[in-house]
């Protein structure tokens, strides 16, 4: 009876998991760039003991074992805005920013902003790259235009690219933040696309987030019941046993 209570609280302790990753989901339901998330898990076999002395052998034990969470990289849908630095990656890419540290990092969130200096930014203050490195605008640059392919184009003439990479495997991505990653080996995105003006929308579907937390509170009934009903055996078996003549 032990055995079984402990698979059971390996599978509630996986649902409290899958609980967080789906809260947090709907969470970033309105956040630009956010990327869903799911919980994966896989069977852990564990056996009870060194079978060989006995004529019936051991069974295996099977526990739940939450693994990781797997990124959904499908893209959301876009929403003009009308700002000149607001911008979306329509197709596969990521837009490339500088960390405090010097390293880089990607994003689909392009809510860009030039801050006291010009210099064009996230909407946390990190630096946006192009081919040449951070970019900074001044009054003399008019109005800045950037063209399907990223060319950025000023009253002063060509002012560089937008920096665009993609990666064989996105999953090697690690979430910095809400619709921030680091890690990967990034390669450069000739044929992506920017779209000026406009930003893309969180890929959170709130139905399906919300038939998820039913199905995640439901099983986690299930196994309570599960567990409670063990436990009164359990006891019953203990009290059967305690009235027993020696």
């Amino acid at each position: 009876m032990e055995n079984a209570q402990l698979i059971a609280l390996s599978r509630q302790s996986a649902l409290r998991n899958q609980l967080d990753v789906v809260a947090n989901n709907m969470a970033n339901i309105n956040t630009t760039g956010f990327k869903s998330q799911r919980m994966l898990f896989e069977e852990y076999i564990m056996p009870v003991a060194e079978a060989t002395e006995f004529q019936v052998p051991d069974r295996d034990l099977s526990y739940v074992h939450d693994v990781g969470t797997l990124t959904n990289f499908e893209a959301g849908s876009l929403k003009t805005t009308g700002n000149d630095f607001d911008l979306a990656v329509k197709g596969e890419g990521f837009f490339v920013v500088q960390m405090g540290d010097g390293t880089q990092a990607y994003t689909r969130n392009g809510s860009f902003h030039l801050d006291n200096n010009g210099q064009l930014v996230t909407s946390e203050g990190r630096p946006v790259l192009t081919d040449r490195g951070p970019i900074t605008f001044s009054q003399q640059d008019g109005k800045i235009e950037i063209a399907e392919y990223g060319t950025i184009s000023t009253a002063q003439g060509n002012s560089g690219t937008i920096r665009l990479v993609n990666f064989d495997n996105p999953q090697e991505l690690i979430q910095v933040g809400d619709s921030l990653f680091t890690g990967g080996t990034p390669a450069p995105l000739t044929d992506g696309k920017v779209v000026q003006g406009a930003i893309e929308q969180s890929n959170v579907q709130g139905v399906e987030e919300i038939s998820r937390v039913i199905e995640i509170t439901r099983a986690y009934e299930t196994i309570s019941k599960l567990m409670k009903d063990t436990d009164d055996l359990r006891q019953s078996a203990i009290s059967a046993l305690g009235r027993l003549e020696a």
